[in-house]
């Protein structure tokens, strides 16, 4: 499969995964073959892109950390939550607790799956997608770092409700597809604050999970917000959110821009290292990701083209290859894999863009 921008689509492309709403609802089935109309009522609903299945490359079974179920059913409880906190002046945490006990439970059980896949999502359901997202991002750095799972607990419950304070911040804001004024950058800026002030009223959640809430803008150098604390003043649960924060919010889809690729989205995090973000924390969090996701068709040293079958998390820039062109761009009649981690002497030497890829089709 690949991921294609919403504007890029065709009729007859076929969807190779499916897209939820943040309340559980099916937009699109996997493997609908898309219309004008599915392709028009995508963009009207704020989805940027899809992924598709490719019909040169083969259709890949690209596993996931946690199982779609969970991320529907953890998207919902977030969902809930905030529709709870605005009507009710409550949450369920015993629920959030569950769900993040949950959560740890699968990524302890699938420690060899590194991450591929980014999610698609609505811009109206950014937030909700966007937290659960970063709870999994910021346990598998918990994990990487040897936390126990009562800290885990801590960690993944304070990853959760993060970003719980926008609730007190206008839609209009929060989704404003042009600039800020000053104003607005300034209420949006209080979002840490408000979510202090919302979690610590409940006893059932730790402390130390309520300053993820509140520091998780805190940067490391000291430039972060809202008490512009540095280092290790600021508590290590933050340091990871903030991380995983960023790293999601680069690969999303935003109404001002696209994503990231992911190989930018690594840079960027690279290059912050250090500077406003804890070294050992990104450290942490890349080793968690496939540095060529499955199904990244890639150019190897030898000129043969191919697509990213599985990882080796060992040897992350050694994916196994699915060999399709040859050094010339034709196509093989017998595709053929290699594992690179086996043979030292083939390297990947770039990932191919999508006008290459298409090109390739003739």
């Amino acid at each position: 499969m690949k991921r294609m921008p919403v504007k890029d689509l065709q009729p007859g492309m076929v969807v190779a995964r499916a897209i939820f709403t943040s309340d559980g609802r099916i937009l699109l089935h996997s493997g609908i073959v898309l219309t004008a109309g599915y392709i028009g009522r995508l963009g009207q609903i704020g989805v940027n892109s899809v992924y598709i299945r490719d019909e040169i490359f083969g259709d890949l079974d690209i596993p996931d950390v946690v199982s779609e179920e969970t991320r529907i059913e953890t998207t919902k409880v977030m969902r809930d939550s905030f529709d709870r906190l605005e009507k009710k002046h409550s949450l369920n945490i015993q629920i959030v607790k569950q769900t993040v006990d949950g959560i740890i439970d699968e990524l302890l059980m699938n420690r060899n799956i590194m991450l591929n896949l980014s999610d698609i999502r609505t811009f109206d359901d950014y937030t909700f997608a966007h937290s659960v997202n970063v709870c999994i991002l910021s346990l598998m750095t918990g994990i990487t770092m040897g936390y126990n799972h009562l800290q885990l607990n801590e960690l993944g419950v304070g990853a959760l409700l993060h970003d719980i304070g926008k609730i007190r911040i206008s839609l209009d804001i929060l989704n404003k597809p042009g600039d800020l004024t000053r104003e607005e950058f300034m209420e949006i800026k209080r979002h840490p604050e408000y979510g202090f002030e919302i979690l610590r009223d409940y006893n059932d959640v730790s402390l130390l999970s309520s300053h993820i809430a509140f520091q998780h803008h805190e940067r490391w150098d000291g430039q972060g917000y809202p008490r512009s604390l540095t280092g290790e003043a600021i508590h290590p649960y933050a340091r990871i959110v903030a991380v995983a924060d960023i790293y999601d919010a680069l690969l999303a889809d935003r109404p001002y821009r696209p994503s990231y690729s992911l190989n930018q989205a690594l840079t960027i995090l690279k290059r912050m290292s250090g500077i406003y973000l804890d070294p050992v924390c990104v450290t942490a969090l890349i080793s968690n990701v496939a540095i060529y996701p499955i199904g990244t068709v890639v150019e190897l040293s030898t000129g043969d083209i191919g697509i990213v079958v599985d990882v080796n998390r060992e040897y992350p820039a050694r994916p196994i290859v699915r060999i399709v062109f040859n050094a010339r761009k034709k196509r093989l009649a017998h595709v053929h894999e290699v594992d690179l981690s086996k043979l030292s002497t083939i390297l990947i030497t770039r990932s191919l863009g999508q006008a290459e890829i298409e090109s390739l089709k003739g």
